[in-house]
């Protein structure tokens, strides 16, 4: 395990942040390791939600790291590397395709050893629930949106007409306007047209019934 060539991953979100701290923090566990630390990549005032196109110090730690430079990546937090279970479990493939170990300090997180690497299986698990997961609420979405439009039931892309423009409708059906005609004068859909027509028929029923 000794003499493992490390590179650290040092991020802050915002300018005013330092790195002094992650940096002190990860050579001190290096040091009681024997682990040799051969590399610093930084992205100071860099947000962990960004992609590694915009983050060039991540960039070139998985360079390092696919190119065999650096045996371990030790970083301070989970939360330094990314945003989100998927993209840590999509780093943690990139480092085991090369066999490149992790080190978490605040997570205690450590694949060099039997119980890290463990760890490293167990969330490949949680990545692919939490996938099928986001699948299954995508899936309910769309069943909603196509069965009643947006969530409030409302048509999708139909806004609510104005009050004024309801009524405008209403009088010309009234004048006995075809609704082609209607929708045309008034600026509107066919299918708005239609759909307050339906409302005037049905509202006109009991009044007929009393009759």
């Amino acid at each position: 395990m000794n003499g493992k060539r490390v590179g650290l991953y040092l991020r802050v979100s915002t300018g005013d942040q330092t790195i002094e701290t992650q940096r002190l923090g990860l050579v001190a566990a290096c040091e009681s390791r024997g682990w040799r630390i051969v590399g610093e990549f930084e992205d100071k005032g860099v947000s962990g939600a960004k992609g590694r196109e915009k983050r060039p110090g991540f960039d070139r730690l998985l360079k390092s790291a696919t190119t065999r430079k650096i045996d371990v990546v030790a970083a301070w937090s989970v939360d330094r590397l990314g945003r989100s279970l998927q993209d840590l479990v999509s780093f943690l493939a990139e480092l085991s395709a090369v066999g490149c170990d992790l080190y978490l300090e605040r997570q205690a997180v450590d694949t060099t050893t039997p119980a890290g690497r463990a760890l490293f299986q167990m969330l490949g698990v949680f990545a692919e629930f939490e996938r099928s997961i986001i699948q299954e609420r995508v899936k309910a979405g769309m069943e909603r949106a196509r069965r009643y439009g947006t969530k409030s039931g409302k048509p999708i892309g139909q806004p609510p007409l104005a009050r004024a423009k309801v009524g405008a409708i209403k009088a010309e059906l009234a004048r006995g306007t075809g609704i082609l005609k209607t929708a045309r004068l008034c600026g509107t859909g066919v299918s708005a047209v239609q759909r307050i027509k339906r409302e005037l028929i049905a509202s006109e029923v009991p009044a007929e019934g009393r009759g």
